[in-house]
């Protein structure tokens, strides 16, 4: 069994409902060998990383960078996973108010130093709510969980 991390910070209605999206995909009926755990940055330890297979991030963009939560998160995690989990599989979406940009790059950047493996390019659901956001966490989450099931990650 593998197991796939979400840190993501959901302070309100509409970021929980995309973090629920991307546990929905990756829980998929058809997807058989994945345990999926959804833990809030501000909870998240080093012990979880280190245990994961995989790990899905998620934030708001605040002021063009990411939530402070996430930032946290990262702040506590990076050492201790530093040499132990180079090459961890990783993805990000970003609820962005603006356009995410800010907010991937020093993202992008700490999972550069981290050297985790991006499985594609993050999703970042711009402006004005849509309904359609849910359906593209939900299929982030698909994509993760279904390559791990079969060994492309």
């Amino acid at each position: 069994m593998k197991t796939l991390l979400i840190v993501a910070h959901a302070p309100s209605e509409n970021t929980r409902l995309m973090v629920e999206a991307v546990l929905k995909g990756a829980q998929h009926p058809d997807i058989e060998q994945v345990q999926t755990r959804w833990v809030p940055p501000l909870e998240a330890t080093p012990e979880d990383v280190l245990t994961c297979d995989a790990i899905i991030l998620g934030t708001t963009e605040n002021l063009a960078y990411m939530s402070g939560a996430l930032k946290d998160f990262f702040d506590r995690c990076y050492y201790p996973c530093l040499d132990v989990k180079q090459g961890l599989p990783c993805a990000l979406y970003v609820r962005a108010g603006n356009d995410g940009t800010g907010t991937c790059r020093a993202v992008e950047t700490i999972c550069t130093g981290l050297r985790w493996t991006w499985i594609q390019s993050p999703l970042v659901c711009r402006g004005d709510w849509k309904t359609s956001f849910l359906d593209q966490c939900e299929e982030l989450g698909m994509t993760m969980a279904a390559g791990l099931d079969v060994g492309i990650y």
